[in-house]
């Protein structure tokens, strides 16, 4: 996995696959998933 962040958003791509599909999060919804994952916070539809 690959990160890059721009004013807003955080890019998420497969580093095996960068030509492949990339996600974009704002930079707020990113940092509280990353917190989650942190905590093994496994239920993601909160």
């Amino acid at each position: 996995m690959e990160l890059a962040r721009s004013v807003n958003s955080v890019w998420v791509r497969d580093s095996k696959d960068p030509d492949g599909d990339r996600l974009a999060f704002e930079r707020e919804a990113f940092a509280g998933l990353l917190a989650r994952v942190k905590t093994n916070d496994k239920d993601l539809y909160r």
